[in-house]
């Protein structure tokens, strides 16, 4: 991916840095590519040419600067630049060479600044901050008609700062209100700055310090003509405005009314030096924080750059091939934060001996495929031998335990502790014995109705909490309405139930035709299986009516 241009009027080449060691080439003249340049950087973000002897820099994400020869298309020279400024994660992302001799060279970096170089020295001529911790954007090398001295135009997304490249003392400053920055464009030899902004206009600016108005606007001199005042406008560049708040938490607040702190408005300005010192110690682990940050942006970059493989998990112990699989790739990426190269299997050995466990080499190893192809050796994560063996895992029960459930006597329980305390106490002070405090069971809760119901379905109420009010009325309403449909149970406000039937028209029992069959003859002497001449003489109460309270009276006689 290409991320900058430049091009070189002597061969008539485009160069472009792209996100790889190598600066590309394509010759205009002939219609085609040209043999590259190889760098020492992983990636290269912007690209500059001189003007005045032809020397191409490239700037990388290590924060180097190397600078190429185009006649012998060969490197001259390589330095680290943003190390200087303390940025040790620091990114190039400007380069520019001064017009007027060419020895200059301005570098921007990533934590938001510019630094000048003599190409005749290592270290940098003079190091200007713009204090928001931006990325610098774009940088231009100024001419003017009332001074000899080229002025310097850097910008970053929040404003355009114009300062003196020798002494470094600021002369104006730009700060849009129409949205962030993404580039600038300046006039040669005029006033008149274009910038490009997060929003469909493109505002203009006219400095009369810089230089005249463009011919093809030379009615912005008379504006600015009587516009004019003789009256100075102090610039407060190398301070940082603090409130009184942010005072307090520096611990500056007896600085109020000295000479290092000057009141404006609703707060004070600081000397931006005096502040680093007041930051670093009031928050000495800063710099710790700004390096874990820094490594999760990397982390978070590698992420969205890398093309990743959906893996198939077996159907057996689905979760600890999970576990594996994730575990590995959270090495890879701590590795490749850290600077260690992955592709090198003697880098990845040194650091898996130290590491002693179960990898995801094993779903490749044919010892244990009978592991993940056979349900006989799945593994019961919920049983007690595997709670007894793992007791830091965290599980769903626990969590779901807390969220539906309040504890209980914990006010008779947290005396009954220390009462164990302190009888322990007295017997290692007596006796020089210890005693174990006996485990007291823990009572819980239930906080109401709805909570109930969904521990019951081990489902968590946390998304569903987190949701508006209106949206939280609306789902249960959809959930009331569906439930009134499919089930003849219906769900009432405040956990009550209503459930609906029809009772039957007439009150006399009627019974089927077959049931009337099957009870008379369960009733009658056939069941018996009593032959006829048996002698068998009774006297007794029949008669079948209705459900039994019918009563009749019958006598039956036989003859032998």
């Amino acid at each position: 991916m290409g991320r900058d241009i430049a091009y070189d009027c002597w061969s008539c080449d485009i160069i472009c840095a792209a996100s790889s060691p190598d600066l590309y080439r394509i010759n205009l003249e002939q219609g085609r590519f040209l043999s590259s340049l190889n760098t020492q950087s992983p990636a290269l973000n912007v690209v500059s040419r001189s003007n005045v002897h032809g020397l191409v820099a490239a700037g990388g994400e290590d924060g180097a600067v190397e600078c190429f020869d185009m006649r012998t298309r060969s490197s001259v020279g390589r330095i680290n630049t943003v190390a200087y400024a303390g940025d040790i994660d620091g990114e190039v992302t400007a380069i520019e060479f001064g017009e007027k001799q060419g020895y200059f060279m301005a570098v921007g970096s990533s934590g938001g600044k510019v630094l000048i170089y003599d190409l005749r020295k290592s270290d940098p001529v003079r190091v200007k901050d713009h204090m928001y911790g931006s990325p610098i954007l774009n940088i231009k090398w100024h001419k003017t008609l009332n001074s000899e001295r080229e002025k310097l135009i850097t910008t970053d997304k929040h404003t355009v700062r114009i300062w003196d490249s020798e002494t470094g003392e600021g002369m104006t400053s730009i700060e849009p209100a129409g949205g962030k920055i993404n580039d600038l464009c300046v006039f040669k030899e005029s006033g008149l700055i274009l910038l490009a902004l997060d929003s469909s206009q493109i505002p203009s600016y006219y400095i009369p310090d810089l230089g005249p108005a463009p011919k093809w606007c030379s009615y912005l001199e008379n504006l600015t003509e009587e516009l004019e005042e003789s009256a100075q406008t102090t610039i407060y560049d190398d301070y940082k405005f603090l409130t009184r708040e942010e005072l307090a938490r520096l611990n500056l607040t007896n600085l109020i009314g000295t000479n290092l702190v000057r009141a404006y408005m609703h707060g004070f300005f600081i000397d931006y030096r005096l502040y680093k010192k007041a930051k670093d110690l009031a928050d000495p682990f800063a710099y710790e924080s700004y390096i874990e940050k820094r490594k999760q942006e990397k982390l978070e970059a590698l992420r969205a750059s890398r093309i990743t493989l959906k893996k198939r998990l077996p159907k057996v112990n689905r979760n600890l091939a999970a576990r594996l699989l994730e575990e590995e790739d959270a090495q890879t990426e701590n590795m490749e934060a850290d600077g260690v190269d992955t592709l090198k299997t003697s880098d990845v050995k040194k650091t898996s001996k130290k590491k002693k466990g179960l990898t995801s080499e094993v779903l490749k190893d044919e010892r244990f495929t009978e592991m993940f192809e056979n349900k006989d050796f799945e593994i019961d994560e919920f049983s007690q031998e595997y709670l007894a063996l793992h007791p830091n895992i965290p599980t769903n029960k626990s969590s779901l335990l807390e969220q539906h459930f309040d504890p209980v006597m914990e006010e008779d329980q947290s005396i009954s502790g220390s009462d164990v305390s302190e009888s322990s106490e007295a017997e290692d002070a007596n006796d020089n014995t210890a005693s174990r405090k006996s485990r007291v069971p823990r009572f819980y809760e239930m906080k109401d109705w709805r909570h109930a119901e969904a521990f019951s379905k081990g489902v968590s109420l946390v998304e569903e909490f987190s949701l508006p009010m209106e949206e939280r009325v609306a789902k249960e309403q959809q959930r009331a309405a569906y439930a009134s449909k499919h089930d003849d149970v219906k769900i009432v406000g405040g956990g009550a139930r209503e459930i609906s039937f029809k009772p039957r028209s007439s009150k006399k029992y009627v019974e089927d035709d077959e049931e009337k069959e099957t009870r008379r003859g369960k009733r009658g002497v056939q069941s018996l299986n009593l032959k006829d001449g048996s002698g068998f003489r009774g006297r007794g109460r029949g008669g079948f009516r209705g459900r039994g309270r019918g009563r009749g009276r019958g006598r039956g006689r036989g003859h032998q």
